[in-house]
């Protein structure tokens, strides 16, 4: 039996192919398409939405995003610098709950860490302000 599996990935307007693979040596899903190197924000947009294509995946991260916000914002107010530290733990584990979980593949926050992190919002305002859809539709990227 083979140790590489691949399942159906999906396929941009521009014909790139993200298929979602598994490989039981690295331990968690993968995206091939990972290993390019993006030079500019603007080039990685596009693969940032392809990963995330599935809605669930995409409610998460904004309902994390959104509780990381709500909860820095508490700290701050309340003046628990410490209890900030969880923050982000809030915001990833929605996140990441998204990726393995529904979107079966692994975060772009692994390689592209602040890339990503400019991505989560940038996805979040696009989605409060009703732009999210066309955005994927305008790079391609089936739901």
């Amino acid at each position: 039996m083979s140790r590489f599996f691949q399942t159906p990935g999906h396929t941009s307007k521009l014909g790139h192919s993200f298929a979602h693979s598994f490989d039981p040596g690295k331990g968690f899903p993968y995206t091939s398409r990972m290993s390019k190197d993006y030079q500019t924000f603007e080039e990685f947009w596009p693969f940032y939405l392809s990963q995330h294509s599935n809605d669930i995946c995409r409610r998460l991260h904004v309902i994390g995003t959104l509780l990381s916000l709500v909860w820095l914002t508490g700290c701050i107010i309340r003046q628990t610098p410490t209890w900030i530290l969880l923050s982000p733990v809030i915001g990833y584990g929605f996140a990441w709950t998204g990726h393995f979980g529904f979107e079966k593949n692994r975060p772009a926050t692994f390689k592209y860490p602040r890339w990503s992190f400019f991505a989560d919002f940038k996805m979040m305002f696009l989605f409060f302000s009703g732009g999210l859809n066309a955005e994927l539709e305008r790079h391609g990227i089936r739901s």
